[in-house]
């Protein structure tokens, strides 16, 4: 999402919000060695495949960016920090009883999980906004 919208009103909050979630994800993985939980490989890659498949028509191109796909990706990704928010949220009542967690970085990342759904919330009312704004009546739809 952030590549497709790399020029757009969107691109600069959407570049830092995934380099964010590119070191949530590093702290995850952190987070499950010192647990001693492995990653398991086939769901890593039946992720990405979803994804991909989530991108594509029935006809097997890309769609086609428009606002409603903006909406339904920001929702998209506000769901999965939301879910991670969840996760440190466990995590952070598990290290209060386990050393091998830092409840000082978890904190850390649940408060920053905060400020991203804060973020995702904005550009969720602002892409709302211009669609709405681009389908008023004596507007053309795009």
């Amino acid at each position: 999402m952030a590549r497709g919208h790399r020029r757009s009103a969107y691109g600069g909050e959407l570049a830092r919000l995934t380099a964010e979630l590119i070191q949530d994800r590093r702290s995850l993985l952190r987070c499950m060695a010192s647990l001693g939980i492995p990653v398991r490989r086939a769901k890593v890659h039946a992720a990405r495949a979803a994804e991909r498949a989530a991108r594509l028509t029935q006809g097997g191109r890309t769609r086609r960016r428009s606002g409603v796909n903006t909406l339904v990706g920001l929702e998209t990704l506000r769901l999965g920090v939301e879910g991670k928010a969840l996760l440190w949220r466990s995590l952070l009542a598990v290290a209060v009883h386990d050393t091998r967690l830092r409840t000082d970085r978890l904190a850390a990342l649940l408060e920053r999980a905060g400020r991203q759904l804060t973020a995702l919330d904005s550009l969720h009312a602002r892409a709302a906004s211009a669609l709405l704004a681009s389908r008023a009546p004596g507007r053309t739809a795009r």
